[in-house]
């Protein structure tokens, strides 16, 4: 398998991380689908098994990283980037063409175009946090100061 946009920017930055890749059959429940696997796999908790999320305010698209069995407040997040304006979840294309990933296989790491990026403040009481890895069927294990320092994150509380 190739090397992702996401995999390249954390071995160029001297990431340590892990790779877990399974066999993605999903149809759009792509986060569920992820924590059955690291849950079975690794023995990871649902909540250490983090969604990326890309959404729109006034134009200005953004990043939001949460655990995937929660809900993305879209109010906080924006409040929490300093972005003004409604805010709502980016369109699939869009998020295609700025990220470079596909639907179901964003990575909050190694975008095409770098996004402002928030990551939910649970992430801080892991050891180890899991992420997409830039594609569908592959995440990545490393700590969450390193997800934060490597996507230039602020770190808030953004569930509802």
């Amino acid at each position: 398998m190739a090397a992702t946009s996401a995999l390249l920017a954390l071995q160029t930055a001297g990431i340590d991380h892990r790779v877990h890749k399974y066999s993605a059959s999903s149809d759009g429940a792509w986060g569920p689908e992820a924590v059955t696997f690291m849950t079975d796999a690794v023995g990871a908790e649902p909540d250490q098994i983090f969604k990326t999320l890309v959404f729109d305010v006034a134009g200005t698209l953004a990043v939001a990283v949460i655990p995937v069995p929660t809900r993305l407040s879209l109010k906080a997040a924006a409040a929490a980037l300093g972005l003004g304006g409604k805010a709502a979840m980016a369109e699939p294309k869009d998020v295609m063409r700025v990220t470079g990933y596909v639907l179901g296989g964003v990575s909050p790491i190694g975008q095409r175009r770098p996004l402002p990026t928030v990551v939910d403040e649970t992430a801080e009481l892991w050891p180890v946090v899991f992420c997409s890895g830039g594609k569908r069927g592959l995440e990545i294990e490393l700590s969450p100061a390193d997800l934060i320092a490597v996507t230039d994150a602020v770190v808030a509380d953004i569930t509802s």
